[in-house]
């Protein structure tokens, strides 16, 4: 996202997430999903750069509704599978923010995946969003995926809001070792978060 554009703010983000949920809502698409990416952070209060709204859906059907639903909005990218990342994939742009809806059909036994998995269905929490309550994937999940991707900008916030709010250890750990990060960045994580890292 350094190329120059405004990014989204969190009032942009709150505009266009409440708008599509409050049009697949008129539209009886009951659909089930999770927010993930930045935005959730966002919206769990931790002020970090954002590029779009990323939903999470497990049923490629959804994604056609989701399309269905925005139709009258700009569509960015058709509804379509995407093989190199075994994504079902959409992208609209709502009040000038990007909103994507994708599955992610890639087999993991694990719950310490941001958007693989087990680990958005089961590790989740319900923040409000205009008129709607969202369920968004939790931040120690994200945090790792920043950490990982070694995006300073990303996990800096995060690490300063979890070292000031607390976070679930054990989930941390798993995800920080299920997505790879070696020793010596979970250490660093650990060590920002002023905890003992456990044994590595």
């Amino acid at each position: 996202m350094d190329n120059g554009e405004t990014l989204p703010q969190l009032a942009d983000i709150t505009a266009a997430l409440d708008t599509v949920l409050t049009i697949m809502r008129a539209a009886g698409a009951d659909i089930t999903y999770r927010l993930g990416g930045t935005s959730a952070a966002l919206l769990q209060g931790v002020h970090l750069p954002v590029g779009d709204i990323d939903l999470l859906v497990a049923r490629r059907e959804d994604v056609d509704t989701f399309g269905a639903a925005l139709a009258s909005f700009p569509c960015l990218y058709a509804a379509s599978w995407i093989p190199e990342s075994s994504q079902y994939f959409a992208r609209y742009e709502v009040r000038g923010v990007k909103v994507e809806m994708s599955t992610v059909e890639k087999p993991f036994d694990s719950d310490g995946m941001e958007c693989i998995g087990r680990g958005p269905w089961q590790h989740y929490v319900w923040v409000a969003c205009g008129s709607h309550r969202v369920p968004a994937v939790r931040l120690e999940l994200r945090l790792a995926t920043e950490l990982v991707r070694d995006r300073a900008d990303r996990y800096e916030p995060l690490l300063r809001h979890l070292s000031a709010h607390g976070c679930e250890v054990d989930l941390l750990d798993r995800a920080m070792r299920d997505q790879g990060l070696p020793a010596e960045r979970r250490r660093f994580a650990w060590d920002r978060l002023h905890r003992s890292a456990p044994s590595a």
